[in-house]
């Protein structure tokens, strides 16, 4: 039987587990506008166990050189934030060429003496995230100083228990991460079928249809041109600041994820502190905050949302999968970025929006489009929901197995 007693475990300061340690390099790095391989990742990329190694800032091979002149980030390293926000923590699951951007805390465990994944859940259990939040400091922006990273204590157990532990909650997250990317390949899939049929009209049978003039050019013949306010209404149905009768759901812009269809997160509300608006199932969820975000997702209930959303409805149903796909495309977001107002805080604007040309078809076509698009969002949003049971069954254990409360043989068994 093995024993996780965890009045026997040893409380070490995490950095003697370390074979590195470093902090970032805290100078803002310059970025370049051309690819590169070279990824920077900020504080905003560090979640809930997971590093975002894609919605990055690249930089010239120089300048990646020299941020990581000190070491080098690698797969299983684990990196904490000091600031902004404070303690979030993630693991590097990839072999991508990254460096860290400002106030990013770097650990490499020593694997004769720290696992890499018991370290990283140990730093996300109430343990170690109260005594990141004790060191805070800031009354503006909670923030960590440098030189208290040492005091952080972490309760260690034999190194074959902390491996037990690491593979038990890791087998969660290795399930989120598959999910991850099957929800990115059918995002991908998504636009490119958009893409094909609507902006190149390679669609099935394009071959046997003749093109026709159009003020947009060449369009396939039986085809139209429209403009969006035609086939989508933007529904401001407000919802009063103060108390609701019962809790909802709500969804800020920090909710809405980038270029992702499906809705992955959100809370429940039951006061609002400020004007908001309602949405139904199904209603498109466009962040008019700074456009270019790209912040443009498929509510998959009804509740309500921040003032600062554009809540998008097709007029007709058979219209959903086309308008859907259409002002979640680069070319309608580039549109509403342009065509933003003010400096600061540009905000896309639907009275200008809803003049935006489109080609749609009919028949045959637009049925296959939309039995096939409307399918992907469907199976999205049911991995999302998948991810989020597997967050939360991960989340109940957690505490419970870096503490030592529960039975690892037993567990497994």
């Amino acid at each position: 039987m093995i024993a996780s007693d965890s009045t026997a475990w040893e409380r070490v300061p995490i950095v003697d587990l370390c074979a590195e340690h470093v902090d970032c390099v805290n100078r803002t790095a310059p970025v370049v506008d051309e690819p590169t391989p070279f990824k920077m990742i900020r504080t905003t990329n560090v979640r809930n166990g997971f590093i975002d190694t894609e919605n990055v800032k690249v930089v010239a091979e120089e300048t990646y050189k020299r941020w990581t002149r000190r070491l080098v980030p690698k797969r299983n390293d684990v990196i904490l934030t000091r600031e902004a926000p404070l303690g979030e923590v993630g693991k590097i699951r990839t072999d991508d060429l990254i460096f860290l951007g400002q106030r990013l805390y770097h650990f490499r465990p020593d694997p004769r003496k720290l696992d890499a994944d018991f370290l990283l859940y140990a730093l996300m259990a109430p343990d170690l995230q109260g005594q990141i939040k004790a060191l805070g400091s800031g009354a503006t922006v909670e923030h960590m100083r440098l030189g208290d990273i040492p005091s952080l204590e972490i309760a260690v157990p034999p190194l074959f228990i902390q491996r037990r532990i690491g593979g038990i909650l890791s087998a969660y997250d290795e399930l989120i991460e598959n999910n991850q990317r099957r929800i990115t390949i059918l995002e991908k899939m998504a636009r490119s079928l958009y893409r094909e049929w609507f902006v190149h009209f390679r669609f099935p049978g394009h071959d046997k249809v003749k093109m026709v003039p159009s003020p947009l050019g060449p369009i396939p013949q039986g085809w139209e041109v429209k403009k969006l306010a035609e086939i989508a209404e933007d529904m401001r149905r407000n919802v009063p600041k103060g108390e609701l009768d019962e809790p909802r759901p709500y969804v800020g812009l920090e909710h809405i994820p980038r270029r992702s269809l499906p809705l992955d997160a959100w809370e429940m509300a039951t006061e609002l502190g400020s004007n908001k608006l309602e949405f139904e199932k199904g209603e498109v969820l466009f962040g008019k905050i700074r456009p270019y975000f790209h912040k443009v997702s498929v509510a998959p209930f009804a509740g309500v949302c921040s003032a600062d959303t554009i809540v998008i409805r097709p007029r007709r149903a058979e219209q959903y999968a086309f308008v859907v796909a259409c002002v979640s495309s680069d070319a309608f977001v580039a549109q509403a970025s342009a065509t933003a107002n003010g400096a600061k805080m540009p905000r896309a604007n639907w009275e200008v929006l809803q003049e935006y040309k489109v080609v749609i078809s009919a028949g045959q076509v637009a049925e296959q489009f939309s039995t096939l698009f409307t399918d992907i969002i469907a199976q999205q949003q049911t991995l999302i929901f998948q991810i989020q049971n597997l967050r939360r069954t991960r989340d109940l254990l957690l505490p419970r197995l870096v503490s030592g409360q529960v039975n690892i043989e037993a567990l497994n068994a």
